[in-house]
């Protein structure tokens, strides 16, 4: 017996060599398997932000999906998961102006669009340098190989590829619609980019003028100044005489012309049933002024101020207008009613800004436009949903299949254009500064001076969407694609099945015209022990994965994301938590110390049959043991396997089966002996094997010692399933 089991199992002197062996081996490349790896089994990893470093949240989305690809290996799988970074185009660049403004008190603006870049660069790349070792430290078993950046060339290519496709199907434009500005980032954000904070508000209820015959109710009073209409519903018997009328009213120094007008989208029971309609800044206003041939006039800026055309309250900043329209009111005997009330504010993510919805010209992905797809007419909301619902599919936990209709029920066109610098600059030129119609859209750069290329940039959720095939090779048609698409696991948190999830089905069915992987598994938010979101602003919150592994090792840290941790469920960890699964890690070494002592020289025979009554019934266990925790990761109960294997590690093989044995090798026949000492190496090695896909370090050290001839690496061992 090797001398290292007489010590104590010490992860910290142990995983970076293991790490460096599996490294060298060459297996995490599928290309290097052995020749019974045949049948293709793809991951791509949820690109982490080059923004700063991982959390426990990243390290229990690497530890489920390292055990699906580890399992997978064991079992004759072709494995390949592939890595890669996220530029987080938004993320990355507020995070360096803020630095920047911070230390040198300077704008983007002030040092130019290149040195911003290359300061946006470097800091990525200290960041992605970072945060390769943290997913080396996990015991990732990622092909490093392939490793892929959503701004790299290949992604660039892809990108550009993409836009040209779409746009050709009709399925880009360029418009001017209501979108959600970002007044601080000074940029257009996605729905899924804002974030909801709820704060007390009041709501105004008032008349424009002596005369209007109609009451309205409002939150924003400073909008008020841009309003063309009053919607009603059609039938609310208070309002039908006025519907179709027109008043013209001096509001606070601007002259409204308000025309009254009946549409079906009015709740005539909420409030006054009256809707002051304001379409440059409300897009459900938007809606009722296409549909009925309504003047737009904006009169907020993207600054949050008021334009110049709003008579008392021009140049002021939105919520000192709201005071001085509110006091005007109240002067001019308009004000009927001021309540209290709670409201949810959009904010930016980011930035933190209050959004203000605004008419922009941006770039569009079209969700609900017919185009051709074969000898077929379908939207892109329409492949979305058959995706799932003709379960193409499969999404686990099944409860959030509901949600995700839902969320496509009220898909509005994508806006793609963002006003940063940072990111993929949109592929399209125009002549002579726009000053003529003519544009161009490709992969590559016009020839001649006249062009220009659009300042804008994509939204991330663009080049993202295209993950699972750009890392493969596309547009180039590749064997990678060939084999390994669509993928066979989405693995990734329930907080992003809109932002990222739904547009790679849109962004895949689309321009493949198939599914980008076969399942979507959705884990949950990792947070405290109290339950507490954790935020690396409030330390005490927060566990930082390398600290955890430093102390106790990676083996212990995943098993702790693991057991417990059900699809789609919140997991509460503790420190207390993972330190207890390093016990279990030492239980193991003490185990394996046992049985190597206790049976002296022997080795595993493959074929041992001269089992006693006793032992077969052992092995019969064990099987059904297997058979379970195999069944359980095939429907991907994790939590479920690696509990039943703590639990016959531990409580039966370790206080029962082995404290058993002690007498049965002191005192049995040799025929006995013989048997236990077969069973207790067989039983041993079919644990490493097993409990490998969870903690792979101590497994791994431990099977360099197995007494199995040609062994091997325990990476590529055989699952022992019967």
């Amino acid at each position: 017996m090797n001398e290292k089991f007489l010590k104590p199992y010490n992860p910290t002197e142990t995983e970076d060599n293991i790490y460096k062996e599996w490294i060298d081996s060459g297996y995490f490349n599928p290309d290097n398997l052995p020749e019974r790896h045949k049948t293709p089994y793809s991951i791509v990893l949820p690109p982490p932000n080059v923004t700063g470093t991982l959390h426990m949240g990243h390290a229990a989305m690497l530890a489920i999906e390292d055990i699906l690809i580890r399992y997978k290996r064991l079992r004759g799988y072709k494995t390949l998961w592939i890595p890669g970074t996220d530029h987080a185009a938004i993320a990355t660049q507020s995070k360096v102006e803020k630095e920047i403004e911070k230390k040198e008190g300077k704008r983007r603006h002030d040092i130019g669009r290149e040195e911003l870049l290359n300061r946006i660069n470097i800091f990525a790349q200290q960041s992605h340098d970072t945060i390769v070792g943290q997913v080396k430290k996990m015991g990732a078993s990622i092909d490093w190989s392939r490793e892929a950046f959503t701004l790299d060339e290949k992604r660039t290519k892809a990108v550009r590829t993409a836009f040209k496709m779409m746009y050709d199907l009709g399925l880009i434009y360029r418009g001017n619609r209501i979108i959600n500005w970002d007044p601080k980032g000074q940029t257009t954000i996605s729905d899924d980019e804002i974030v909801y904070t709820e704060r007390p508000t009041k709501i105004y209820t008032f008349k424009y003028s002596k005369d209007f015959p109609i009451s309205i109710a409002t939150t924003r009073p400073e909008t008020k100044v841009g309003d063309t209409a009053v919607a009603v519903h059609p039938e609310d018997a208070r309002y039908m005489a006025y519907i179709g009328k027109t008043f013209e009213v001096d509001f606070a120094g601007v002259i409204l012309k308000i025309k009254v007008v009946g549409d079906i989208a009015v709740d005539p029971a909420y409030g006054t049933g009256a809707v002051g309609v304001t379409p440059a800044h409300s897009s459900i206003d938007a809606d009722i002024a296409s549909r009925h041939g309504l003047q737009s006039i904006q009169v907020i800026n993207e600054f949050a101020k008021m334009m110049p055309n709003t008579g008392i309250v021009k140049d002021l900043k939105v919520l000192e207008a709201r005071e001085k329209i509110v006091e005007w009111l109240k002067e001019n005997n308009l004000l009927e009613k001021e309540e209290e009330s709670l409201q949810n504010i959009s904010t930016a993510e980011r930035t933190g800004a209050v959004i203000e919805p605004l008419p922009k010209l941006q770039w569009f992905i079209a969700v609900n436009k017919k185009f051709k797809k074969g000898d077929r007419e379908v939207t892109l909301k329409e492949l979305m949903i058959s995706a799932v619902k003709d379960e193409k599919i499969k999404i686990v936990p099944e409860r959030f299949d509901k949600t995700y209709f839902n969320w496509i029920d009220n898909l509005r066109d994508w806006c793609i254009s963002r006003q940063i610098w940072y990111g993929h600059r949109i592929p399209v030129w125009y002549k002579n500064n726009g000053k003529t119609d003519e544009i161009f859209v490709g992969t590559d750069a016009p020839e001649g001076l006249e062009w220009k290329q659009d300042e804008d940039t994509l939204d991330t959720w663009f080049s993202s969407g295209l993950w699972t095939f750009s890392t493969l090779g596309w547009p180039e048609k590749t064997k990678d694609l060939e084999e390994y698409h669509p993928n066979a696991v989405l693995e990734t948190g329930y907080d992003i099945l809109f932002f990222w999830v739904a547009r790679m089905i849109l962004m895949t069915e689309c321009l493949l015209d198939t599914i980008p992987f076969k399942t979507i598994y959705l884990h949950g938010l990792v947070r405290t022990a109290k339950g507490e979101k954790m935020s690396k602003s409030k330390p005490e919150t927060n566990i930082d994965p390398l600290d955890m592994i430093k102390k106790y090792g990676a083996d212990a840290t995943r098993l702790s994301l693991i057991i417990g941790n059900g699809p789609g469920n919140d997991l509460k960890i503790s420190e207390d938590k993972v330190k207890g699964y390093k016990h279990f890690a030492n239980k193991i070494w003490n185990i394996t110390r046992f049985v190597l002592t206790s049976v002296e020289n022997e080795k595993i025979e493959k074929d041992f049959s001269k089992y006693s009554i006793k032992d077969i019934e052992l092995i019969k266990e064990i099987d059904g043991i297997i058979s379970e925790i195999t069944n359980d990761i095939e429907n991907f109960r994790l939590y479920l396997a690696a509990e039943k294997l703590y639990h016959y590690t531990w409580h039966r093989f370790a206080d029962i089966i082995l404290e058993e044995s002690k007498e049965i090798l002191k005192s049995g026949s040799d025929e006995e002996k013989k048997s236990r000492k077969q069973f207790l190496l067989h039983t041993l090695s079919t644990l490493l094997i097993t409990l490998h896909p969870f903690i792979p370090y101590v497994t791994e050290e431990i099977w360099k010692d197995m007494p199995i001839e040609n062994r091997g690496m325990l990476i590529i061992a055989q699952w022992p399933i019967k």
